[in-house]
């Protein structure tokens, strides 16, 4: 008979170790979790209640988990990661301080298996570091062959013959509720999908986001036509009759900014008025044929683009199309289209996570609270891909 297995997990996150663990076959007996984040703790106890929960892995005292079975974690990758400017690349830093406390887990624990990950696009020099602490290389496993996410990683641990998993041939249409995606896979969700925004999908290959069919209807809840205005170079739809009428919008070329620096943006008007003229040739245009009307106050997610032949044009900062760069050609069934983020359902599904593990959690006092999307996007992001995890720890075998 198989005995349970007692884990101390670090930088635990939202417990996707456990929930790997027991996807792979194995029972728990104790499950000790040192995490900071609260919303990732909520989530956590939710889950799982019985889990052990501790604060700050930096205060930790390792030394009352001696003889545990396992010792798990994955630092956090933002010091490493090629995402990051001036990263870390010696052992002088945040990110070292933060995995030399894994390595005294391990020292002191004394387990009788690790596992470590953390993210593959680290500088040559901290995986070589990393790979001499625990005298063995890492295998690199992107998830895109267990779920519809990109995301590579490497993992060290000493179970025993870890080879890749086969591929499950999973794309991400086939785990979105509705819509079209353009690529096959999704890009690698992190910490900030829910900032994405068409201009990450397009241009910096990130925060993947979902084309949704279009339905007009009128206010009996009855499919009417969309009717072009004859000539008109840009639409925008209202109400009128009891049908939806396109029309002529007048719109602006500014030049707006955000955290990643300065872009250009077509913001339209919904008043059927141009923008006064003024000296700056851009202030006052009329926009080009790609976006055909908005729905409601046209804001991110409720603009319309249509699709001419088999191909939709966008710009890469979510205007529509007339500027000479940013300019991207993606195949789509014919017919209108908004552009929406992934679901956070959509999202636990690209890390093979249960749907709606992290709609709830339980806070320090033990009420049942509602989590928000932002902190949902947030903590999956920062997890593991389960499927992966199992994976790995299907090879510790009965006998140990």
């Amino acid at each position: 008979m198989q005995r349970k297995l007692n884990i101390v997990s670090l930088f635990d996150g939202i417990s996707c170790g456990r929930v790997a663990i027991e996807r792979a076959g194995y029972a728990v007996s104790s499950y000790v979790a040192f995490e900071i984040d609260k919303y990732a703790r909520a989530i956590s106890r939710f889950n799982y209640p019985d889990i052990e929960h501790y604060g700050d892995v930096m205060e930790a005292d390792f030394n009352k988990f001696a003889g545990y079975d396992m010792v798990m974690g994955g630092s956090p990758c933002t010091f490493w990661s090629i995402a990051r400017a001036n990263r870390e690349v010696d052992k002088d830093g945040i990110g070292w301080k933060l995995f030399m406390k894994f390595v005294e887990a391990v020292r002191i624990i004394k387990p009788r298996f690790f596992f470590y990950e953390n993210v593959a696009s680290m500088p040559s020099t901290i995986r070589d570091f990393i790979s001499e602490e625990f005298g063995c290389k890492p295998i690199m496993i992107n998830s895109a062959l267990v779920s519809a996410q990109q995301r590579k990683r490497l993992y060290w641990t000493n179970i025993t013959d870890v080879t890749q998993p086969n591929d499950k041939g999973i794309l991400l249409r086939d785990i979105i509720d509705s819509g079209v995606s353009y690529v096959e896979k999704s890009h690698c969700m992190t910490a900030r999908y829910g900032g994405a925004e068409i201009k990450n999908s397009l241009s910096r290959g990130q925060r993947t986001m979902i084309f949704e069919p279009v339905t007009l209807k009128d206010e009996s809840n009855t499919l009417c036509a969309l009717f072009y205005k004859e000539n008109a170079k840009s639409l925008i739809t209202r109400k009128k009759h009891g049908l939806i009428v396109a029309e002529e919008v007048g719109a602006a070329l500014r030049t707006r900014s955000d955290e990643n620096g300065k872009f250009k943006r077509l913001e339209v008007r919904g008043d059927g008025k141009l923008n006064a003229l003024t000296t700056v040739q851009t202030d006052s245009v009329v926009c080009s044929p790609v976006r055909v009307g908005q729905i409601g106050k046209g804001g991110q997610g409720s603009r319309i683009y249509s699709v001419h032949g088999k191909t939709i044009s966008l710009m890469s900062n979510g205007g529509g199309r007339g500027a000479k760069t940013g300019l991207y050609k993606i195949d789509l069934p014919d017919g209108d289209y908004t552009i929406r983020k992934l679901t956070p359902i959509e999202a636990e599904r690209c890390q093979t996570l249960p749907d709606n593990y992290t709609a709830f959690g339980v806070d320090i006092h033990g009420n049942t609270v509602n989590i928000s999307n932002s902190q949902r996007y947030k903590t999956i992001g920062n997890g593991w891909t389960v499927d992966v995890i199992a994976h790995i720890f299907r090879g510790i075998g009965g006998d140990f």
